[in-house]
């Protein structure tokens, strides 16, 4: 997904942060002719993020946690102090603010005349990364739309999490809320009768957005009806059935394109399972010849990989389990052939055995990458106590990446090195109610992955954040499991951390510095 750092004017507030670093940022545009080619990278001053309707059970339970990480000293730029009793950095014009407001539009219940159940807008914080949470439940939450400006924009995220503990969407759902786009893949989605997912458009903007979707099954686009050019209103959301927009018969396994005519969108897929539960399938990083997909839990039942190749060529891939201790080659799947334009799927039964795993894929012919797209399907527990999750392919980490709404005994990291040994630090943010923050430096060995359970603030009260810094050596990708059984039900979620681009490379001479708009 091309991630973008255009934003909206945020209005009432339903969810507030303030934590304290600044940031610039300099407009788009060709640079001056007769400035320097030499460039620097500053904060970005403002960022967008959507966030969908959470769920249309009447006895779902959602956490919102707002997030911007402190400023280190590499991300600071001069006199740009904005802590508390420091006078510098401060804008009389506009003070930073990073706000989530209601988006107009259906509910996923489908609207019923009651007035939203908005989040309660928390506490205002003054202490660099801290993060602040809020709840709403059942099914008329709204879904959300905002920006963070100043000195939060660099690295704010946000954490929706949502507990639907009977019924049929039942479930521990969670997302990071994305930025709008205009472009997004995603590999796993399913239009058979069991199960109901619902791809959500929602339009930050302040005109409207229209979009365009694509289905794609194991033999090729499927015939689609009302998927052209359908209205997305300005601050609003729609949720669009993907088992009414075909005809055919219904598909195990599908792609689905989202792609914008005009405006952009933030878009998901909420997908509810009648026998394996409910959760988000995020969008897959854009095509590339090779992918990651970290974070397989190592209790794992079912393992299901869905690939995808959107150009014209078709893809010949090598499939790498990346353990503890190494990468192996999974037993009856070393290599997978993928047709253009058709989704391919293969299960991957006993995949983890006891260890945290991901999975790398890789060009059979290094001289010849085909591009493609791909997400798994995971499975924890067996029979009436099995649950899903999804983790689709997401990029390496190049500057830092966040997570919020971890919580003790609950979240493990999971770090792999596709090609070289990689150093990274990680940092346990102060808890939302009380605790100190926390940090380590891990080395990653090549092809392996590393499981991270016990870095967590002292006198942590509340939940807390998790941020990833490379340091040195190759790339790194990561991913973040939330597991919280209840009533026998291994309930989970996976979030991927894909780089939260809290800088802007500038032209460093003779530039003129304004708001990102």
């Amino acid at each position: 997904m091309k991630r973008t750092t255009l934003s909206l004017i945020a209005g009432a507030t339903a969810l507030a942060a303030v934590t304290g670093f600044a940031a610039l940022t300099a407009p788009e545009g060709t640079a001056d002719p007769g400035a320097t080619k030499a460039t620097t990278r500053l904060p970005v001053e403002r960022v967008g993020l959507a966030c969908p309707v959470p769920s249309s059970s009447e006895v779902a339970e959602t956490v919102y946690t707002s997030y911007t990480p402190a400023a280190t000293d590499a991300g600071k730029t001069p006199g740009s102090d904005t802590s508390p009793g420091s006078d510098k950095g401060k804008d009389k014009a506009e003070k930073p603010t990073a706000l989530l407001k209601p988006a107009t539009g259906a509910t996923a219940s489908g609207g019923t005349g009651k007035k939203p159940a908005a989040p309660k807008a928390p506490a205002t914080v003054t202490t660099p990364g801290k993060p602040v949470t809020a709840e709403a439940n059942g099914a008329s939450v709204p879904a959300l739309t905002g920006s963070a400006t100043g000195a939060l924009a660099p690295g704010w995220t946000v954490q929706q999490t949502t507990v639907v503990p009977a019924g049929g969407s039942r479930g521990l759902l969670g997302l990071t809320c994305g930025a709008p786009d205009t472009d997004f893949w995603f590999p796993a989605a399913s239009t058979a009768k069991a199960r109901h997912d619902y791809v959500h458009l929602t339009n930050p903007d302040d005109t409207a957005a229209v979009a365009d979707i694509t289905l794609y099954g194991p033999e090729g686009v499927l015939k689609s009806q009302f998927t052209e050019g359908i209205p997305v209103p300005a601050h609003s959301t729609v949720p669009v059935l993907l088992s009414t927009l075909t005809q055919e018969a219904a598909q195990r396994d599908v792609t689905v394109h989202v792609t914008t005519r005009s405006g952009r969108v933030g878009a998901a897929v909420g997908v509810a399972d009648d026998k394996l539960g409910s959760d988000w399938l995020s969008a897959s990083a854009d095509p590339s010849g090779s992918v990651v997909l970290p974070g397989i839990p190592a209790d794992a039942t079912s393992v299901r990989l869905v690939v995808f190749a959107p150009g014209q060529d078709d893809a010949d891939l090598k499939v790498k389990l990346s353990t503890a201790n190494g990468a192996i080659v999974p037993a009856g799947a070393s290599t997978l052939h993928v047709k253009s334009g058709m989704t391919t799927s293969i299960d991957l039964p006993d995949l983890t055995r006891g260890s945290a795993a991901s999975l790398f894929l890789g060009p059979e012919n290094a001289k010849r990458p085909v591009p493609v797209v791909a997400a798994l399907q995971v499975v924890r527990g067996k029979g009436e106590k099995s649950e899903i999750a999804f983790i689709p392919a997401v990029g390496p980490i190049s500057a830092r990446a966040t997570v919020a709404d971890n919580r003790a005994k609950a979240s493990t990291l999971s770090l792999t090195a596709p090609d070289a040994d990689a150093q990274v630090r990680i940092t346990a943010s102060a808890g939302s109610g009380a605790g100190t923050p926390a940090s380590k430096t891990v080395t990653v060995r090549a092809g392996t992955t590393t499981a991270l359970t016990d870095l967590v603030p002292q006198g942590l009260k509340g939940s807390y954040a998790l941020t990833v810094e490379p340091v040195s050596g190759g790339k790194v990708h990561a991913a973040r499991t939330l597991a919280v059984p209840q009533d026998g039900v291994p309930m989970f979620t996976v979030q991927t951390l894909t780089d939260d681009r809290g800088t802007v490379e500038v032209p460093s001479a003779r530039q003129d510095l304004g708001v990102l708009d």
